[in-house]
């Protein structure tokens, strides 16, 4: 098993300890869907491998280490598992020193990478979270999309009881929401084409038709209305850790360029690609540190108007 992993004593399940190659820090809130639990610098997460639940922790040595521990009775091959996801998910392996090598001379991508060297890109543990979380993101804020993710996690997400009685829950299954109705879906503020979109879309992972963690899968995909570049883009950077996977059409994205491009109006989808075309093959991580270390600067600026 990479990290050198080692089995913690009977009964207390398995423990991995890792060296992160590039400056991390592990991040300090779970995120708006109420999956991720952050508390005094512990994070954890409740995990399904092959049906069955899995509860890892992980928490940051004063060395920078990074400790990953799955709980007992999960047994060694699925904490083994569920730990290589959560590792993906924190991006605690992701080394960026030839990224920032390339690019540290460049005046916006090398000054965002030396302002938040920690950055990672936000992903999920399982592909399937990601295609599932794009499609309710689309074309709403954040912060709506973030409730919507919450009500489905109450719904239908697996609870359990964690450490410290923390209640963790985990996101509902490809196999659970294929058998929804789009009214249910509606029901939790989801609009009604997206509801259906993500029926579909989940009924083609429950059936094996579509491996959302294989590129292979994403014409099929495509064929699904209301599923287009944009959402597949998402999984590809979140889902799939693609780092040239550039969710363009991403409003973030749209009043970044608008801003720093000095256009005096939000930038069209054809814009974003243009603006993150010279940061290939790295133009979803570049997208990412250019947004984090800018997002504020654009959100107490000017209103900007729609392209025309």
């Amino acid at each position: 098993m990479p990290g050198g992993a080692r089995p913690a004593p009977a009964g207390a399940g398995l423990e991995v300890e890792v060296r992160p190659p590039w400056p991390y820090r592990l991040p300090a809130s779970g995120g708006g869907d109420a999956v991720m639990r952050v508390r005094r610098g512990i994070v954890t997460r409740l995990l399904h491998v092959s049906e069955q639940p899995v509860v890892v922790r992980a928490w940051q040595r004063r060395d920078g280490n990074v400790v990953f521990h799955a709980a007992p009775p999960a047994g060694r091959d699925r904490s083994e598992i569920a730990i290589e996801r959560m590792r993906f998910a924190l991006g605690v392996d992701d080394d960026y020193r030839q990224l920032y090598d390339r690019f540290r001379g460049d005046r916006l991508l090398g000054a965002a990478i030396r302002r938040l060297r920690w950055h990672r890109p936000r992903r999920r543990p399982w592909a399937w979270e990601a295609l599932a979380w794009s499609i309710t993101k689309q074309l709403i804020e954040s912060s709506r999309a973030a409730e919507i993710q919450r009500r489905l996690v109450f719904r239908w997400g697996t609870r359990c009881e964690g450490p410290d009685s923390l209640t963790l829950r985990d996101v509902p299954s490809a196999g659970l929401l294929a058998r929804r109705a789009p009214a249910e879906l509606a029901a939790v503020d989801l609009a009604p084409a997206r509801a259906l979109a993500l029926i579909r879309a989940a009924r083609e992972v429950a059936a094996g038709r579509v491996n959302p963690g294989d590129p292979a899968g994403d014409r099929r995909l495509l064929a699904i209305r209301e599923i287009g570049p944009w959402t597949v883009q998402c999984l590809g950077l979140y889902g799939r850790g693609e780092p040239d996977a550039l969710p363009a059409g991403d409003l973030g994205f749209i009043k970044l360029v608008g801003g720093l491009g000095r256009l005096g109006r939000r930038a069209t989808v054809d814009e974003v690609e243009e603006f993150f075309a010279p940061y290939a093959p790295y133009r979803g991580l570049a997208g990412s540190f250019v947004l984090a270390a800018y997002h504020k600067a654009i959100a107490t600026g000017a209103p900007l108007r729609l392209a025309a």
